[in-house]
Formats: structure tokens, sequence, C-alpha cells
């Protein structure tokens, strides 16, 4: 019945379609086996894509050729770009979406993907022969040979969720878990653990009274993900904002008593940075109130996210505690709220490719790693596929360095230092993020993506049209002088010095409070040559005028992290034969088997002696 596939994927969330897109798409046969075709690419808490250090994610995975940034700006119903008063580094693009489209337009997308076959089942355990992964089994007892496997199961391994005193099994609301693997897994000799995760309750917007909140609305001219020619939005929908206040909070605390939270009947830890209501009431008992975002589900539902009040209380006290929010006194619930546990796989059981130490073949990607978040999830599943692929074909593996990329960081974090609690990503934990901006992701990894096959050589020349024509720009303020009459008027209206005498202009768009188009008003050359560029490209051009000295030094950290990035260790040394190393550094390098000086530099538990003990005995 069934062929020998190339690669299987197991699961259809955001980390198995890109995972079975970048597969398909390289020449590998791609059987992508999820419970519910129904359900492909489910937006399963909010409806929406990027946010700070997410939104870089999401832009790197459309330069490598990914899919979820065409996916989200098909989809976009409001566009922001976040931290503008920031520096570049900071900005982040988000998006809110249309749920219902995001993810019938990635069902479409996968349909149209040469090499992508379908399977509507649960996968119940894997075929290994020795040490190598051969296929999967199926709930209705069907075998599937296939030369790798990547399993993206999300939050379905024997997930269970609880609202108030109820608990029941669920992957998601209204879908079974997923049972079999995780005591499969375990038998093979891996580690399992417990995480959890929340959703606030959904209401219908035609109970709310937005005249009380505060609007919120997308950019006037909005920008998109993806670096290709997708239509940028040209209607959008507004968002609010309300507050909890007292009343709610009290109201809240009638549940603590029936909280699974609190009576101990949720074991795993959840998100940190993405608390749920009674959770924030309890740790910042001091704060008078919390923000609400009312978030609308898409452009013709009248379904509403309510962003900020994740909770797995009783539905009566959800209920009754919604009310006594400002504008929700006469809302209607769609469906509550709820926490769900499922388990994980420490992922220090990986190598950088995501494939397990334990099982040869056999990639794991998204939730099953301990991370959180669409976007942490797609940019796994995207390097995952690529290199299964890889792997099958015989081809060298891809691994992204921190200097070089968000998703390199992520999976670089996950693999060396492990997780404990659901890893989100943030720009602090990049640092070299001044060069891993939102702008530049098309620059760093395009090539990349155009050498694996995922990106067109059409697509590939844009990149160098723009990296030519900044520079081009850029070139032109370094030879270009302006005399004092010609800005000082300005110069005064923006609020900075003026001149005595000829500068360059790249000197005067260098100043903080001096814009590249600001001075289009000075010098009609200048005007005239940036008529000729887009948007993108003259952005790029001023991004680089301001902080060429910043990127120079950056570029020097880089170069001199390369020299320990490129000090490659054999994965089979025996480090506790190198008793000159500290008990714990001997242990933690054993189970990391890190692939360089650098990832063993940043494995906790490693002092610096520990790295020069490693450092004399590989040079020798």
């Amino acid at each position: 019945m069934f062929k020998k596939y190339d690669v299987i994927v197991v699961g259809a969330g955001h980390a198995g379609c890109e995972a079975a897109a970048a597969a398909a798409n390289m020449g590998s046969s791609v059987l992508l086996v999820t419970m519910n075709m129904g359900t492909i690419a489910q937006m399963s808490c909010n409806p929406a894509m990027g946010g700070v250090a997410k939104g870089q994610i999401v832009r790197e995975i459309d330069a490598l050729g990914g899919y979820s940034g065409i996916i989200a700006d098909k989809t976009t119903i409001q566009f922001r770009m976040l931290n503008l008063s920031k520096g570049p580094a900071m900005w982040s693009p988000r998006a809110q979406n249309d749920r219902l489209r995001f993810a019938e337009e990635w069902r479409l997308m996968l349909e149209s993907t040469p090499n992508v076959d379908f399977w509507q089942d649960m996968v119940s355990g894997l075929i290994v022969k020795g040490d190598k992964v051969c296929g999967v089994k199926t709930s209705i007892g069907v075998e599937i040979e296939a030369e790798a496997v990547v399993l993206t199961n999300g939050t379905f391994l024997n997930g269970t969720i609880h609202i108030g005193e109820k608990r029941f099994g669920g992957g998601r609301t209204g879908e079974k878990a997923a049972t079999g693997l995780t005591e499969q897994l375990v038998e093979l000799g891996f580690e399992a653990g417990r995480m959890k995760t929340g959703t606030p309750p959904r209401v219908d917007g035609r109970s709310l009274n937005y005249g009380v909140m505060e609007e919120q609305w997308g950019d006037e001219n909005p920008g998109r993900f993806s670096y290709t020619d997708i239509e940028r939005p040209t209607r959008q929908r507004c968002c609010w904002i309300t507050y909890t206040n007292a009343e709610v909070h009290e109201t809240l605390k009638e549940g603590f008593e029936k909280s699974p939270m609190f009576t101990g009947r949720i074991k795993g830890l959840g998100p940190r940075y993405c608390p749920s209501i009674e959770d924030k009431i309890n740790r910042f008992a001091e704060r008078e109130r919390h923000q609400i975002f009312v978030e609308p589900e898409g452009f013709d539902t009248v379904e509403i996210y309510v962003n900020g009040f994740s909770t797995s209380l009783p539905e009566d006290v959800q209920y009754r505690a919604l009310t006594k929010i400002p504008g929700f006194e006469k809302a209607k619930m769609f469906r509550p709220g709820y926490a769900i546990e499922y388990d994980y796989f420490p992922p220090m059981q990986l190598d950088s490719t995501l494939e397990t130490k334990l099982i040869k073949n056999l990639f794991f990607a998204g939730q099953i790693n301990g991370t959180t978040g669409y976007e942490e999830a797609a940019s796994q599943g995207l390097i995952a596929g690529i290199n299964a692929h890889q792997k099958v074909h015989d081809q060298h593996e891809v691994i992204l360095k921190r200097s070089e990329s968000y998703i390199g960081v992520l999976i670089d974090d996950l693999v060396t230092k492990g997780t404990e609690e659901p890893y989100r990503m943030f720009t602090s934990r990049a640092e070299h993020r001044l060069l891993l901006r939102q702008d530049n992701a098309d620059v760093r990894l395009s090539p990349l993506g155009h050498e694996l096959g995922l990106i067109s050589e059409e697509r590939l020349q844009k990149v160098k049209d723009k990296i030519e024509n900044s520079d081009k720009i850029v070139a032109f303020t370094k030879s270009k002088s302006i005399e004092p009459a010609a800005v000082n008027g300005l110069l005064e209206e923006l609020g900075t010095s003026a001149l005595n005498q000829n500068v360059k202009l790249f000197s005067l768009i260098s100043r903080p409070q001096v814009s590249i188009n600001d001075l289009i008003k000075a010098d009609s050359n200048l005007g005239s040559l940036l008529s000729e560029y887009d948007k993108e490209t003259i952005e790029q051009a001023e991004i680089k005028i301001k902080y060429e000295s910043y990127f120079e030094k950056e570029l020097e950290i880089v170069e001199k992290m390369k020299k320990m990035e490129n000090n490659e260790i054999n994965p089979d040394f025996n480090y506790h034969n190198l008793v000159s190393l500290s008990k714990e550094a001997r242990e933690k390098l054993m189970k990391v088997k890190p692939r360089t000086l650098g990832q063993a530099s940043r494995i906790s538990g490693v002092s610096p002696s520990d790295i020069s003990v490693l450092m004399v005995h590989l040079s020798r």
C-alpha cells in the first residue's frame, strides 16, 4: 500500500509543515502523518506571528526558503513593526493573522508542493533496527518504511488538559492525545519530562463594549515578513487594549483552591515569560492591574482571543472574572481557557542538526524539544527537514552559527544548555543581535537557501541587487559633500547642531536626529539617486551608514570567536580520560559531546580553565 519514503514527518503543526515542505522541495519523497487533516498548521494559541525576536526568526525562515513568512503575509489582518523607537537590532515585525485562513493557506501550499503525501492516523511507535530508525507504526496497525523520521508532536504526547478540577486526555481542545511514542522512546534510552502551557478563553466579539477600550491599529504603511513579492495588506482590523482591576483579581482568587497549578495537579513547568493570569496576580500581588489585548481571530469571524488572560481556573470563575474587565461586562464566552501538560524530551539528547544522538536518522523539532511558540517550532522544523533530506542523500549537514542567525542561537542553546522550562527566543539571547536584524535576514541566509535548492536564482539575484544598490548609496554619501548654507536650516528644524564647514552626507546621516530621507530636501542629487531604489534598499543603506563603526567592532568579535568555533572536537572523544578537567566538566562534556571548542565553552558547568585544558589537548 505504501512505498518506502525518504522522510516521514509526524505531526502537521508549524514544525511539521516546515519540515515536510523543506525536505520535499529539496527532492525527498515525504509523507506527512497527522491525526487530523482538518487541523494542519492550526494556530492553537494566539492568532499571530512574529513579535520581538520571533519576527526575526520568521524572516530567517523565509530567507532560507521556508513557507511561514509567505503564509503569514497572505493571512495578515494587522501588521506592526515593534520597537521602532529603539535601534534596528530591536525592530521586530508582528502580524495578527486570520486563524482559519492561515491553516487553509498552509494546507493549500503543502498540497501544491510536489513530493508531499499525506496520511491521517496516529503514530504509536517507531520501527527501529539496531541504532537506526526505519519507519513508523500507526494506531490502526499500518507500518510505513522511511529512511528518516522527523517527530514534531507538539503538545500531543500523553497530553492532559486541565480546567479547574476537571482533567482529561487531549493534545488540544477537542482532539485526543497521542500515546505510545513516549513509552517506546524511554525504553530505547531517551530521557523524557513534562511541560505545561496554556491558553485563554475565547469570547464573542459582538458582546464586547469597545468604546471603553484603547484602540490599537496597525502600521499606516504595513510591511511584510516575506522577501518575495507578496502583496502588502490593503485592509487591516483594529485590536484593542483593556486592563484587569482589583475586582477581577479578587474574583480569580476565589478559584485558587481549585486551581490545578496551585493544588499540585500540574507537575510540568510552564513558560516563565507568558504566565497565566492567576500566576500573574499571585506572583505580582503589588500590581493593581494587568494589560489585556483584545485580538480578532480573523476578518470574517466574531471570535476574539483574550491575550493576557491565559488560565486553567474553573470555567465559572473564568467567566465571572472576565465580566469584571472594562468592556467585557456582557461578554459571551465561546470556550474557556485551559492548561495542557505534555511530554517533551530534553534537547541535549540531540545533535546540532536536530538528529538524536541515540537513534540515527531520527530528528526532533518543535515543542517536543521543550520550546514554545509557532516561530521557534517552525524554524526547528525547517532545519530538521533540511538535515533529514541531507542525511538520506549523503549530503553535508546544515548547522547555522550563532553569529549568522537567531535560528542558530535557538538550536545551539537547546542542544548545548538544554531547557527545563518552555524555551522562548528573546533578542537578549543573541550576543550578535546587531548583525542579526530582521532587515538583513535575506542577505545573511539566502545564499545558503539557494545552495540547498530552496531559493530560486531569481530570488538570489534580488538579494545581490539589494546589496549592490545599498552599497552604491553608501558610497555616494561618502563621496558627496554638502555646504552649511544648504543644510543648516534643516538641521536646526531637526534639533541638531549646525555646520560651520562642508561635510560629507555620510557624516550627517550618521547623526541620530537625521534620516537619509531628510537630506533629500537639501540635496537634489541624493533625492534623484534614492528615487531609483525601493524602501528596503534605502533602509539597508541607512542602517549601514548609522551603525558602520558598531558593525566593524561586532565583526571583529565574530572573527575572534570563529577560531573557537572552527576548532573541532571528535564526537567520540572520551573526556573521562582527561583527568585535568573538573569532574563536572567531564560529566557535562560527555553528555553534550560538543562539536567545537566554542560549543564546549557555552556548556553550563564548564569553566574557562576547563576550556584552557581542552585547548591545550586539542593543539597537540
